[in-house]
């Protein structure tokens, strides 16, 4: 059973920093594409980043460029998301999904993914 299961949210204040990580089970990490999600109310779910797990190919938002960092462990299969400077439009649900059809325009889109977690809570608030 393949399974995604996102950890890490809270709440922060601007400028601080948090490190989500999706775990996942049921499927090697290394054969997929591991995206980053978020959707704040009213909006629609925008990437934040994605990973190649085979090769460590990234890719980052603009909004997010040098704030946040993708890594990933496949010894532990498992995914992070680092972010630092936390911003007021930050806030959102973080999600992480998978795919096994490896990098291209693809990944830069939800309905790409096959797999997806729960989601995640950040609130950046003072």
């Amino acid at each position: 059973q393949v399974q995604l299961v996102e950890s890490g949210g809270g709440l922060v204040q601007p400028g601080g920093s948090l490190r989500l990580s999706c775990a996942a089970s049921g499927f090697t990490l290394r054969d997929y594409v591991i995206g980053w999600f978020r959707q704040a109310p009213g909006k629609e779910r925008e990437v934040v980043s994605c990973i190649n797990s085979r090769d460590g190919s990234t890719l980052y938002a603009d909004s997010v460029k040098g704030r946040f960092t993708i890594s990933r462990d496949n010894a532990k299969n498992t995914v992070y998301l680092q972010m630092y400077s936390l911003k007021p439009e930050d806030p959102a649900v973080y999600y992480c999904a998978a795919h096994p059809r490896g990098w291209g325009p693809w990944i830069q889109v939800a309905h790409g993914y096959d797999y997806w977690g729960q989601g995640t809570q950040v609130t950046v608030s003072s």
